[in-house]
């Protein structure tokens, strides 16, 4: 496994739609093993894959429990509301109030082209949806409803 370098806002990519992968080889899964280091080394709840230069639809998401990964993700149904902070790898030093949807359903592929289910509320719905959001080439500042002004302790470990 390797840390892979954290693409900056600035970078087109990160304003692109990623492909579909249409099957997952050996190099996917490598891709995959990497995104979980590099989250890990970054100190973050999630990676997309064009946060590391891929152009690819592909997300990463550890909040304790162990990591979950999602190739080619779609949200089937989103429930409800709710605002509250974020932070990400690619903008470094910067927290934004964005609405999302309080609860949510995913499908897509595992790393081993398994389909799975995610039903997800709170801090993994946000989660979710923020690096979904990358793959779209959305970013939290093209949903920010304003900057947030966080302390050094308070910062969330929301990065991704």
């Amino acid at each position: 496994m390797a840390v892979l370098p954290i693409v900056k806002i600035g970078d087109p990519i990160l304003e692109t739609r990623a492909q579909e992968v249409p099957r997952i080889t050996k190099k996917i899964t490598k891709l995959v093993e990497d995104m979980i280091e590099t989250m890990y080394e970054a100190n973050g709840a999630g990676l997309a894959a064009p946060q590391v230069g891929v152009n690819k639809r592909i997300i990463v998401v550890d909040l304790g429990e162990g990591p979950v990964c999602l190739i080619n993700p779609v949200v089937q149904s989103a429930q409800g509301e709710e605002i509250d902070v974020e932070g990400c790898l690619s903008i470094p030093e910067r927290w934004v109030y964005v609405k999302r949807a309080a609860e949510i359903e995913v499908t897509g592929l595992n790393e081993k082209g398994k389909p799975v289910r995610v039903k997800a509320e709170g801090f993994l719905a946000r989660a979710l949806q923020h690096e979904i959001d990358h793959l779209d080439g959305i970013l939290i500042l093209d949903r920010s409803l304003g900057e947030a002004e966080l302390e050094p302790a308070e910062n969330p470990e929301e990065g991704s």
